[in-house]
């Protein structure tokens, strides 16, 4: 499959190189080219990345995630399914989105792409490698279209979350529900001394 990381950060780097060990053929896309080396992997513009990709991932900062993508262009993202892993917070460390969430802004600011949250409760040590943990844990996922949510759950099962550790939490407002749930996450990340944690969901 042909994806876009936007972002060469952290999150992005982690990312895009556990989907290239998948097979994929991934590209980074960045909003400057010359100070990235991709880590090996292709380096493009934004809209140079996304214009060939089946899925576009969102590891932007969560913050200026829709004033970047909307500097690029709707038709950019249109018809495309966009994985958005970003949590979007203020400097003071407050969520820029209180009554709502970064994934229904983008959903609501580009209708004609296909947005699904997801993978923004697991630290970036999980992310490509959920096994690390040595147990089981949860990858939460909110969309609005069902054949979308299922190129994320592929995609997801190739970083190494099986099928039983994902969760549907339902449309995209339930992003709401998963971006809020940050604050617990640091609180965890300061008891656990470890960016080596997540979650998992007993039935």
């Amino acid at each position: 499959m042909r994806i876009a990381v936007l972002g060469a950060g952290n999150v992005g780097s982690v990312l895009a190189q556990g989907w290239a060990r998948s097979g994929h053929d991934v590209v980074v896309g960045t909003r400057d080219v010359a100070a990235r080396s991709g880590h090996g992997l292709p380096v493009a513009t934004l809209a140079e990345a996304a214009g060939t990709a089946q899925v576009v991932v969102n590891a932007l900062p969560g913050v200026q995630s829709v004033d970047i993508l909307q500097q690029v262009g709707a038709a950019a993202w249109e018809g495309k399914v966009l994985i958005d892993v970003a949590n979007a917070l203020t400097a003071q460390f407050t969520l820029a989105y209180p009554n709502a969430s970064l994934g229904a802004l983008l959903q609501r600011t580009f209708p004609a792409t296909r947005v699904v949250k997801t993978l923004n409760t697991v630290p970036a040590a999980v992310m490509a490698e959920p096994k690390s943990l040595g147990a089981p844990s949860s990858v939460f996922l909110s969309g609005d279209d069902g054949e979308a949510k299922q190129v994320a759950s592929i995609l997801l099962g190739d970083l190494g979350w099986q099928e039983e550790t994902q969760v549907d939490l339902g449309d995209i407002q339930t992003a709401r529900a998963s971006e809020h749930y940050l604050f617990l996450s640091m609180a965890l990340m300061g008891v656990t001394r470890s960016t080596t944690y997540n979650v998992q969901v007993v039935r």
